[in-house]
């Protein structure tokens, strides 16, 4: 498999020298992209002859400079990038590393894990890396050490037909988590960093607007994780052999009672259906946590508002805020009144929701418990 080293620069000029003449020692496969630098970085660039350098007049962000780095190196008929950045921070000899890993498990996105309890790591550091580490962990379900660092080893066959639309930092939380989404295995190696002194740092990333771009980027993760992404990845979920492991060990092995396990089921559909999109696994996992029921169960039961079944709960809600508001189900506007009707379509829903998964949750519950009462009672008789 080759493998080249792309390394994204802009106004580095300071520390680009010592950064590719010490990658230089590891590989000859080295691309380097000058996003649209200011200082001498282009005299600097023509010191190595073998470099093969892509340059362009406008600074577009780090994340346009990775992606035309991977452009370049698709074109070039290499199978996997090493990006590192050009600040001086990463150690070349850590490319060994990545080689070493992609060579166990192939076809892999490798992150680097830096040790992030070193002294010289800056506290606002460490949390924005650790509030980064959850985020990731609840879009994807993938437990990473460090979702920060840009020393990374991409996997090019895999990604190559993927369409990205971040330029900017952020786009190394885009490719991270859409890599998930699409199946890559995403793994980790531990990576040594250099913090050079505060008055010899160069830092391009903008506080406020970097992070507030970061943020609106996981907003968005988040809306597509709740009702796309973790939706259908039940559907897949569903197979024979899982669905008897569930039961199993969930249900008919597990130490909860009866009552508990019907009341986790009944709140698991009850929040399935009432109108908080975007928040309902997260107030159904905190009220799970809060009376002390299976977490696990409360998500699954949730699941009652997949895709398939949205139109259904929209129109059943509907019905429902009809019968109890006397107003009836059909939907309608009036003229220049076409905004308080939406707004009385719109309560009506709402009630009927609310109303509609409380009589679900109560049916869902009252049925899970008569059934529990049969069958695990068989069940431990046959054991």
């Amino acid at each position: 498999m080759r493998t080249c080293v792309i390394i994204p620069t802009y106004n580095n000029a300071s520390s680009l020298d010592s950064v590719i003449s010490d990658v230089l020692k590891t590989t000859k496969d080295v691309i380097v992209v000058d996003d649209g630098s200011t200082d001498n970085t282009a005299q600097v660039l023509q010191k190595f002859a073998l470099l093969k350098t892509i340059s362009y007049s406008t600074n577009r962000g780090k994340g346009y400079a990775i992606r035309k780095g991977f452009e370049l190196a698709i074109a070039s008929g290499y199978n996997n990038a090493i990006t590192m950045d050009s600040d001086g921070q990463h150690f070349a000899g850590d490319i060994s590393t990545f080689l070493d890993k992609i060579t166990e498990e192939p076809e892999s996105l490798i992150v680097g894990a830096r040790n992030l309890e070193d002294k010289d790591v800056s506290k606002g550091s460490s949390f924005a890396n650790r509030f980064s580490n959850f985020w990731y962990r609840f879009l994807t379900g993938i437990k990473l050490p460090d979702t920060q660092t840009g020393f990374r080893l991409y996997p090019l066959d895999r990604i190559s037909g993927m369409r990205f639309f971040t330029n900017k930092y952020e786009f190394e939380l885009e490719i991270l988590v859409r890599a998930a989404w699409k199946g890559i295995n995403i793994v980790s190696v531990p990576i040594r960093v250099y913090y050079p002194p505060k008055n010899e740092r160069i830092s391009h990333f903008r506080p406020y607007k970097d992070f507030t771009r970061i943020s609106l980027l996981n907003i968005a993760f988040v809306i597509i994780a709740l009702l796309y992404t973790k939706p259908f990845s039940f559907l897949k979920y569903l197979k024979k052999e899982n669905i008897r492991e569930f039961i199993n060990k969930y249900i008919l092995l597990a130490h909860d009672t009866n009552l508990n396990i019907a009341l986790a089921i009944a709140l698991g559909i009850f929040m399935g259906i009432v109108p908080i999109w975007g928040f309902q696994l997260i107030t159904a996992i905190t009220l799970a946590h809060l009376f002390k029921l299976s977490k696990f169960i409360v998500i699954v039961a949730a699941n009652i508002s997949i895709p398939p079944m949205i139109p259904f709960i929209l129109y059943a809600s509907y019905v429902t805020g009809g019968i109890v508001l006397g107003t009836g189900s059909r939907i309608s506007f009036s003229g220049n009144l076409a905004i308080r009707s939406f707004e009385n379509n719109l309560f009506q829903y709402i009630i009927g929701s609310i109303v509609f998964a409380s009589i679900m949750g109560i049916f869902a519950g009252l049925i899970s418990f008569i059934l529990l009462k049969c069958f695990r009672r068989k069940h431990a008789v046959s054991q």
